[in-house]
């Protein structure tokens, strides 16, 4: 059951990072961040079909060097949130991007540690949580119409 469940997990971040990818298509900087959520897109499907992938020395090394990368990112975005923020994150570019980057290290953490043991009790259930949470929080600002409002454009018209 627990397999099944991290399984299902792993198709669902896969599907996130899957839509988060085709969400960039009008952003001014689409190229990087097509990439930023395409690379876990498709080590995550792998993790779903495969979970003994991530004992393959190619899968680990592309997780490590992208999630090194997260990690960079979401410290430089983190700063530059502290400096500039005028406000909620959410309305920030930045810390939707940033948002994005935590999630996204967090996942591949969660599966680069499957390797050594295979996840159950506390670890399968924030899993579950990290997994569901993307799409909880789309949902939310999907139907609050009011955190949506001073977004810029290309935010508005791809939800």
């Amino acid at each position: 059951m627990a397999a099944r469940l991290w399984r299902l997990c792993n198709l669902l971040m896969a599907a996130f990072f899957g839509l988060a990818t085709a969400v960039q298509v009008n952003d001014p900087d689409a190229g990087l961040w097509t990439v930023v959520y395409l690379v876990p897109a498709a080590l995550t499907l792998l993790v779903s079909i495969n979970p003994s992938i991530t004992d393959n020395g190619v899968w680990r090394t592309l997780c490590d060097f992208h999630s090194a990368g997260c990690v960079v990112g979401t410290i430089a975005l983190a700063c530059s949130l502290f400096a500039y923020a005028q406000g909620n994150i959410f309305h920030e570019e930045e810390g939707r991007e940033l948002f994005g980057l935590v999630i996204i290290t967090i996942w591949m953490s969660l599966c680069r540690s499957s390797a050594k043991n295979p996840l159950g009790g506390v670890c399968l259930a924030a899993a579950v949580v990290v997994a569901l949470f993307p799409f909880a929080s789309w949902l939310y600002i999907y139907v609050n119409k009011e955190l949506r409002a001073a977004w810029p454009e290309h935010c508005k018209t791809v939800i």
